[in-house]
């Protein structure tokens, strides 16, 4: 009989500790649209016992119905409705870091912004560098087709040149040529007229 006593009790403190377990959980907040007045029981018949501020962290408890009971700040048990319990800080709570965390942002895209500035500044200055190469090199090419063009207006010229001196060349060879020919068709035709001359004949007696 005692040793079912005793088991009885260890159960009993097990479940206890079991359900201190499950219904204690840490990281709640009073919610900012809490109104300040906490009750002793878990509706709204209980009398008020107290206050809590707005965003009160609290330890919860237990829930039942519509009421969530919470240990605050002070170490009382108190019950609020559940709607005013929230899982994340106050936004005054919040307030801080997000300071902090906007200061952080805020120090960031000025380091952004000085960074971007100076890859633009960079980028205008390789522009620069780049178009003078441009234009040098397209004041190179201006200059390779003016020569072109003069040395082909000169090869032209020269070549019309060298047609005209082969003409005359051919001009020449041609009343020479005609000037022999033509001296030797008179030669020709003189010579036949020539009176020749008689040989004397040689005697032998």
């Amino acid at each position: 009989m005692l040793k079912i006593r005793n088991l009885a009790v260890g159960c009993a403190l097990s479940a206890a500790l079991f359900s201190a377990s499950v219904f204690a959980q840490e990281g709640h907040w009073v919610s900012d649209k809490l109104p300040t007045f906490v009750r002793s029981g878990p509706t709204d018949g209980y009398r008020i016992v107290g206050t809590l501020d707005s965003g009160d962290p609290v330890t919860v408890l237990q829930t039942q119905g519509d009421y969530t009971e919470v240990r605050g700040p002070d170490g009382d048990a108190v019950w609020i409705q559940s709607k005013f319990v929230q899982d994340t800080p106050s936004a005054q709570d919040q307030l801080p870091a997000l300071k902090q965390k906007v200061a952080q942002l805020t120090q960031r895209l000025d380091g952004i912004d000085d960074e971007w500035n100076q890859r633009v500044a960079d980028m205008r200055s390789d522009l620069k560098s780049r178009q003078a190469q441009v234009d040098e090199l397209q004041s190179s090419n201006n200059q390779l087709n003016q020569s072109y063009s003069e040395a082909e207006t000169k090869m032209r010229s020269m070549q019309a040149r060298l047609d005209t001196q082969e003409q005359d060349l051919l001009l020449r060879y041609l009343m020479y040529g005609g000037g022999i020919a033509g001296a030797g068709l008179v030669v020709g035709l003189i010579v036949p007229h020539l009176p020749r001359r008689r040989r004397k004949r040689d005697r032998w007696f």
